[in-house]
């Protein structure tokens, strides 16, 4: 497989802790829905990979049931946002406030 974060993929990303890396997603999410906005279908594409490329990386590394349940379902919903037919009724705004809690606590710890 061809990764687009090598270097996270070779170990770093498992060094990492489990908010450090739901930030990370959520900062390629957020990427996702502003080219979304912006209507440039192409760049909103390449950051939601990203994001599903981080998102894969994260459950490599899942421990416990818990954990890997949200990553499954977070994956899930997010795919349904982006390529599906939006069945969970996310938003812009759902998607924000998730990953908001997840950005606020990373930086909270340096």
């Amino acid at each position: 497989m061809i990764y687009q974060h090598r270097g996270l993929a070779e170990g770093r990303w498992q060094q990492l802790s489990f908010i450090e890396q739901m930030a990370n997603i959520g900062s390629e999410v957020g990427r996702a829905l502003s080219w979304r906005a912006k209507d440039n279908p192409i760049y909103c594409q390449r950051a939601f990979e990203r994001a599903l490329e981080l998102i894969d990386l994260t459950l490599e590394g899942a421990k416990g049931f818990p954990r890997l349940k949200e990553l499954t379902r977070l994956r899930e919903a997010l795919v349904d946002y982006f390529y599906g037919e939006n069945e969970f009724m996310s938003s812009e705004a759902t998607w924000n406030n998730y990953f908001h809690h997840f950005l606020w606590a990373a930086r909270k710890n340096y």
